[in-house]
């Protein structure tokens, strides 16, 4: 029962933390495109998106992320089983993936909320899609639990990514003819 119960809350939590991992960056791409604005709005807009980034990252976002862990620690304890199974490692290794992403969008905040951010509205776009190649790996993983399913998973998530491009780029140049 204890099992159940944890992996309820991993699912809502991860479902949380997977939400401000993907608001996060678009908050960056506009925070990063309002220093193109004249300078007494820039500082509005900055001070506004400082606070909007902090609430999410700490009040939703960070802890979300270590109930998952938490939770997911839990499953582990009650069923260790699973750490010996194949796709297990390799979720997990996804899942470092994902912390690793996690932690340097905070550092991205960080720099951003001094305003000694160095990356480009565009590659802050392409960051943007990273969270969801890692999510999409993870989800065929635990459902298909094989090794032939998640090399057809790899596969389309590589398919995905070069979509993804194509399509951030495409729409770069529909912006950029538009404005």
């Amino acid at each position: 029962m204890i099992y159940l119960y944890a992996k309820a809350l991993h699912i809502i939590f991860m479902v949380c933390w997977m939400a401000g991992l993907f608001y996060m960056p678009r908050l960056f791409v506009y925070h990063t495109e309002a220093k193109l604005k004249p300078d007494v709005e820039y500082q509005v807009l900055h001070e506004q998106f400082k606070i909007m980034e902090r609430r999410l990252w700490w009040v939703i976002t960070t802890p979300a992320m270590y109930i998952t862990i938490a939770s997911a620690l839990t499953m582990l304890y009650l069923s260790p089983g699973l750490l010996s199974q194949g796709w297990m490692q390799v979720k997990l290794t996804f899942v470092g993936g994902l912390l690793f992403y996690h932690f340097k969008s905070q550092q991205i905040m960080l720099l951003l909320a001094t305003g000694r951010s160095t990356w480009t509205s565009s590659r802050l776009r392409l960051w943007n899609e990273v969270s969801t190649i890692i999510l999409f790996a993870i989800v065929f993983l635990v459902i298909f639990r094989s090794a032939i399913d998640w090399i057809y998973g790899v596969l389309g998530l590589l398919g995905l990514a070069i979509l993804l491009m194509i399509l951030i780029k495409l729409y770069k140049r529909y912006r950029s003819r538009n404005s």
